[in-house]
């Protein structure tokens, strides 16, 4: 790796092998606007441009920046497979790739893979070897006039309201590794802070007569736990690891604390067979009537919508610094967490999530399936969302940071007499959510159309700007009666409210602009920009007005937490705690000091 390859950190800090080799970099690229390529060629020749990876073809940062509709592009690399790798198996990852994927090696197809966010592999087995070159070759289909979950991605061409420039391609982290033949897969680890435990499922690639998988937890080299299994009975070995009373430190927004693991399978002679370094954390989440408590404590969620864009390189951060900037920016301005909104981050910033003790609801990018460059944002969604859902699961269940799970945001169907693929989809999302993961609350859909009765978790989206007439809204709350999104006309998107946890997960959205209040006060042209509501008329009147909307969340006893919009300005979308290029746009601390007052139904008898 050398200091100019961008993002050469290991992508993947919950499974690390010392053999890995980050392909991020130059490759060969081409745009191919009819999606002819295959039928042209391009599998078995020179590209005829260049482009910097991980970076889209749409953002500065790649060298490209075509914003234009691409049905297909393709990307080459030829790469030498370390002779030190010998007798290794190895596999070529990809953290995302937008949206249809096929990937060929030496000529010969290894991987096709469908969803822009989640990662995929493909075994070089009998097709690369160590001490060879490897010619990859990979093409990706994101067609606009497909049935797609694409989240805020824009699907006419110019940026307008709350949609963005596209992500085609390859946008996060491509690397190879090396693995034995018996190697361990993902890892998943549950958490029991009732029993002062740890459950950890080992997948291993073969059940070998004589393995034996070991786990040991430890802090800063010092030996915590350790246990044994066989690994040759059950399809997937577990272990369960008890930490003694002296040595528990349960993970909290106060103490992220993080153990360190490491995880080996022996032969049957003793021998280390694979290896791999990991760390974990010990911490509960439970509901109690409209409480959600993480360690038995009532925790007000002050969250932020974060979107994850920046203005050179769009989904994908500049740089790892840049996903740690992004989570002090908001702990400095007084939010503990975040809703991850219509994207699924990098896996890095929920590691960073995880070690700076910063709240996180996993969310998928269901918006953008209406197709043919018309508004319809996910009211069809394809049983690909189920698929690649799944994905997420698999990849994110081990973060302590994340503690809750949003499959869909803003569905809209009104509800009548016939059950809808809408229906199905979203109980297929919940239920396999909840198969997955029985650890953390699931929301079935984030705001308007709440379909499944049996919900963890319910909220509202309400952009109300008058503080006041905020107030009397969401007051219904304490009689079992909360503000619910409904048409205009009063038609019910959502099955009815049954007493959970309610937050109202999106309000505020102030429209705020320096520059353009000051051409408006010269009676220049206003720049164009977008927001929620009438803008205010002064930096003053933002924090009178995020003050007093703050103020009626907190102040609301059966209220578990908010989320404010947003983090960032986003484009022309001028509504964000900071400015795109993440620079000052407020005073830190009188937006700290709306927000870190004690909350309603934190000191409630306890949090009860």
């Amino acid at each position: 790796m050398t200091p100019a390859m961008p993002k050469p950190e290991h992508p993947r800090p919950q499974l690390v092998r010392d053999k890995w080799l980050n392909l991020n970099g130059t490759w060969g690229f081409e745009i191919d606007a009819g999606d002819s390529g295959l039928e042209r060629g391009l599998t078995t020749r020179e590209l005829n441009s260049e482009i910097l990876v991980p970076f889209a073809p749409e953002s500065a940062l790649s060298g490209i920046e075509h914003v234009d509709f691409m049905e297909a592009v393709w990307y080459r690399r030829t790469v030498t497979i370390p002779q030190e790798w010998a007798g290794q198996n190895i596999l070529l990852h990809f953290g995302a790739v937008d949206h249809d994927a096929t990937v060929w090696v030496n000529g010969v197809e290894v991987a096709r893979h469908r969803g822009g966010f989640t990662p995929f592999t493909a075994d070089l087995g009998g097709v690369a070897e160590p001490g060879t070159e490897a010619v990859i070759v990979v093409r990706a289909r994101d067609s606009r006039h497909e049935m797609q979950a694409r989240g805020k991605q824009a699907t006419w061409y110019n940026n307008t309201h709350c949609q963005y420039t596209r992500t085609t391609g390859i946008w996060q982290t491509v690397w190879m590794e090396a693995v034995p033949a018996v190697h361990i897969k993902r890892l998943r680890m549950t958490p029991n802070l009732a029993d002062a435990s740890i459950t950890l499922e080992v997948p291993v690639s073969r059940n070998r007569s004589g393995h034996t998988v070991t786990a040991v937890l430890s802090d800063k080299g010092d030996v915590r736990v350790e246990a044994t299994a066989k690994a040759d009975l059950d399809l997937t070995p577990s272990l369960r690891l008890t930490i003694p009373a002296e040595s528990l430190r349960p993970w909290s927004v106060e103490d992220p604390f993080l153990y360190d693991l490491e995880v080996r399978i022996h032969d049957g002679s003793g021998d280390v067979v694979d290896q791999v370094s990991s760390y974990a954390a010990v911490r509960s989440i439970a509901l109690d009537g409209k409480v959600v408590r993480i360690n038995g404590e009532a925790v007000f969620q002050r969250l932020v919508l974060d979107q994850g864009y920046w203005p050179d390189s769009l989904m994908t951060s500049p740089d790892d610094a840049a996903l740690i900037k992004d989570i002090e920016l908001s702990m400095a301005a007084g939010f503990n967490g975040a809703r991850l909104h219509q994207k699924v981050f990098e896996e890095r910033f929920l590691y960073h999530a995880d070690r700076l003790g910063y709240l996180v609801w996993g969310e998928f990018g269901d918006w953008g399936v209406s197709g043919g460059g018309t508004v319809g944002h996910n009211q069809r969604p394809t049983a690909s969302f189920v698929a690649q859902w799944l994905e997420v699961l698999k990849r994110d269940f081990n973060h302590p940071s994340i503690i809750g799970w949003c499959p869909l945001n803003e569905t809209h169907q009104v509800l009548h007499d016939r059950l809808t693929v809408l229906d199905d989809v979203t109980e297929a999302m919940f239920l396999a959510t909840k198969l997955a993961d029985p650890t953390r609350p699931v929301i079935d859909a984030s705001g308007y159309a709440h379909r499944i009765r049996e919900t963890d978790i319910f909220d509202s989206h309400s952009y109300e700007q008058d503080p006041d007439r905020f107030r009397i809204e969401q007051q219904g709350l304490a009689e079992g009666k909360p503000y619910i999104n409904r048409k205009a006309d009063g038609e019910e998107y959502s099955v009815p409210y049954a007493g959970q946890p309610y937050f109202v997960s999106e309000f505020g959205g102030i429209w705020w602009n320096e520059v353009e209040a000051r051409q408006a006060a010269d009676g220049s042209d206003v720049a164009s920009s977008w927001g929620y509501g009438q803008r205010v008329s002064s930096e003053e009147e933002f924090y009178t007005r995020f003050d007093s909307l703050c103020s009626v969340l907190l102040g609301n006893p059966d209220m578990f937490g908010y989320c404010y919009t947003q983090l960032t300005d986003v484009f022309q979308e001028k509504n964000g705690i900071f400015n795109f290029d993440r620079s000052n746009k407020f005073d830190l601390e009188r937006i700290r000091a709306s927000q870190v007052r004690p909350a309603a139904i934190e000191t409630r008898r306890g949090g009860s």
